[in-house]
């Protein structure tokens, strides 16, 4: 059975290279396993998320730590052929996944970097989305800073992540879920011995709540910051303007 691997345990000039050594090793299931382990919900989750985008025809988004593209796939279908969508990632797996599943043509170009240090002059985007990405960075204020600096004034920063249940007994259930029967689970799908059906539950438990959240977004020069909990508080929507 694979090693839970705390947070914490992880050295901080350690931790970049650990994550992406996790999820390099389950890029061809993530998707699977995504929708397996949410019972569905993470497609719901993100509708969400980009209604809450308000995106136009026409817009330059960027999708920070994009994954396999889901957000930056769905972003393109709105924006069109006069807009421009970017999924950056450090993962090269997982945009490999994901440029697979892009239909042709498409406004939406694959980009591998850093969350932490983007590779886009300033003021470059209308939105910048996020998914399930910011509790895995290294430096959690470095990503922040850096998704405000890409956005024009005004522009709009949109964030769905884990977050901490409302009720009592539904944080209890969902801790049991996720530490308990979450990693059985992944692991069983994803055939994966590096931990990170273990890791995940606890990154996501270590990640600032929904009101610590909303003022580190707010330290790093946001305005109009707010967010909305989904299923319970189980995920969050955070937003802010630039």
């Amino acid at each position: 059975m694979a090693q839970t691997i705390p947070v914490d345990a992880i050295p901080v000039d350690e931790k970049e290279r650990a994550v992406q050594a996790m999820f390099s090793s389950i890029a061809a299931v993530y998707d699977l396993n995504n929708t397996l382990l949410s019972f569905g919900l993470h497609h719901a989750w993100k509708r969400e998320t980009l209604r809450a985008a308000h995106l136009s025809v026409g817009d330059r988004v960027v999708d920070i730590g994009a994954g396999t593209g889901d957000l930056a796939l769905a972003a393109a279908g709105v924006v069109g052929a006069n807009g421009v969508v970017v999924a950056v990632d450090l993962n090269e797996p997982m945009l490999q996944v994901g440029r697979k599943k892009m239909p042709r043509p498409s406004p939406l170009i694959w980009t591998r970097g850093n969350a932490e240090h983007l590779p886009f002059p300033d003021a470059q985007f209308d939105v910048a989305l996020t998914g399930f990405c910011l509790r895995n960075v290294t430096h959690l204020d470095a990503a922040l800073a850096e998704a405000r600096r890409v956005l024009r004034p005004g522009g709009r920063f949109v964030c769905l992540e884990f977050s901490r249940p409302e009720a009592a007994i539904l944080r209890a259930l969902y801790d049991f879920y996720s530490f308990t029967l979450l990693p059985k689970i992944g692991q069983w799908v994803s055939a994966d011995r590096t931990g990170v059906y273990n890791y995940l539950p606890d990154s996501i438990r270590r990640f600032p709540d929904q009101a610590a959240f909303r003022r580190q977004i707010e330290a790093a020069g946001f305005t109009q910051v707010a967010y909305r909990n989904l299923t319970g508080g189980i995920v969050a929507i955070h937003t802010g303007c630039a």
